[in-house]
């Protein structure tokens, strides 16, 4: 991570950290690296639904077009339609405004290369010399700015999103029809799309968190808050739900009983039903060191190998790509389907699951069961600084006084967020209560020492 650039692009607090004189400078440092040598270049650019989108789109938009790119706005739309869109558009970059299931002031801006994939390091770390330049010295700011006609120009391709549509339906085969399904759209990018391919291959949709009003995106609602969902699949009396976060590029489901089904049961079930059918490239998963010590368990006993990775997406896409394998994601619910987008994609991942479900003739219940779960504890610490947790050698020293007591019958992870000032401590094992306690055990000395 730079000074501008996290694990998922550049995120802040919204006209606090990530300003619009920032996002204009990260639009033509960003569209001058990415087009650089192309004539006439041409990039797209996607938001959700928060009300600093629209701030944050004009000043990136005009950046862009200084430099002498033709900017397409997509409008409202998810993470993963602006990878496909690049791709489908033959544009030579994408740019999503969002901060995906961060809180409502938060926003980011994450690009994409031509081929529809999030950038290199290399890639980042040249735009960030860029942005760096101009910051400090804009006098001699080496990006060029052509004059007249040469200047770019913004085009509104928000109907190219029907074809983002067209594309997800064609990856399955089955009918939804006899489903009835609720939809937590996250008051998100999802938030119409979501419920219209649902329906348009047959389900039967009822929807909550489907109104925003530029405030209330991820509030109570989405993957990170499931519990009016759990609710209403139950009163419904449907057969599950599905729930975005604010980009929709993760999904959480809900079964019939309104138990959640994360990310790592949406993963076993997909896994096991491509396996079946011949469909799992290898016979094998990729995920991270976060996912349940069950996962891994079941996973083996069906006859699926399993490739781990440090947290985050970009590490469980690097693997896939090296060792050609085509379904890999995270507990949190970013899952790749990497023959049909370049990225984790919740609309995608909830077609696919429900594909298992109704071909397989079980309950969303049966099949999550099948994956044999460990109790899991997680507790994220906010800290004032994240840097020198893993030097401090008090927090080092309580990490591994729960180590030595869960043995090889437990394990526990402490790590930093990638795009919040939090410690994340996780911690597995037998037995539930134990867990809560040596994580509030860990917790409170990382508040202690960092605070």
């Amino acid at each position: 991570m730079g000074k501008f650039f996290g694990t998922d692009g550049v995120r802040g607090v919204a006209n606090q950290q990530l300003t619009p004189e920032l996002a204009f400078r990260l639009g033509r440092a960003g569209a001058y690296v990415l087009t650089r040598g192309k004539t006439s270049p041409f990039i797209v650019v996607g938001r959700d639904t928060r009300l600093s989108g629209e701030l944050l789109e004009s000043a990136l938009v005009a950046g862009m077009l200084s430099i002498g790119a033709n900017v397409a706005r997509l409008d409202i739309v998810s993470t993963p339609g602006v990878a496909f869109l690049t791709r489908h558009l033959k544009a030579d970059a994408g740019v999503m405004i969002s901060a995906s299931h961060n809180p409502f002031p938060d926003n980011g801006i994450k690009f994409f290369g031509a081929d529809g994939y999030k950038l290199l390091d290399e890639t980042e770390a040249e735009i960030e010399r860029l942005l760096e330049i101009l910051e400090k010295d804009p006098a001699n700011d080496p990006i060029p700015r052509p004059i007249g006609k040469e200047i770019g120009r913004i085009s509104d391709e928000s109907d190219s999103i029907d074809a983002y549509l067209e594309h997800l339906k064609s990856t399955i085969d089955t009918d939804l029809c006899g489903m009835h399904i609720v939809v937590d759209g996250a008051n998100g990018a999802a938030y119409e799309l979501a419920p219209h391919l649902l329906r348009d291959l047959g389900a039967d949709v009822t929807t909550i968190a489907v109104n925003p009003d530029g405030v209330n995106i991820n509030v109570d609602c989405g993957s990170t808050h499931p519990e009016r969902l759990q609710q209403e699949v139950v009163r419904q009396g449907a057969h599950l739900g599905l729930a975005f976060d604010g980009d929709a590029d993760r999904l959480i489901a809900v079964d019939e009983k309104g138990d959640v089904v994360d990310g790592d049961q949406i993963m076993f079930i997909c896994a096991r039903y491509f396996k079946l059918k011949g469909l799992l490239a290898k016979d094998t998963i990729v995920t991270t060191v976060m996912s349940n010590f069950g996962f891994f368990k079941s996973t083996g006993e069906a006859g699926i190998a399993t490739e781990r990775t440090a947290v985050g997406d970009r590490y469980v896409m690097e693997k896939m790509r090296e060792g050609g394998y085509n379904l890999g994601g995270e507990q949190s619910g970013h899952i790749i389907f990497l023959e049909h987008n370049t990225t984790g994609d919740g609309m995608l991942s909830a077609i696919q699951l429900l594909r298992a479900v109704k071909d397989e003739g079980e309950t969303l219940s049966n099949l999550k069961d099948k994956m044999h779960k460990f109790p899991q504890v997680l507790k994220n610490v906010r800290v004032s600084s994240k840097e020198g947790w893993d030097t401090n050698p008090v927090i080092q020293q309580a990490i591994q006084a729960v180590v030595d007591a869960l043995g090889e019958e437990g394990r526990v992870l402490v790590r930093p967020s990638g795009t919040e000032p939090l410690i994340r401590v996780m911690a597995e094992g037998p037995n539930h209560a134990q867990l809560e306690k040596y994580v509030l055990q860990i917790a409170e000395v990382i508040l202690r020492q960092l605070g």
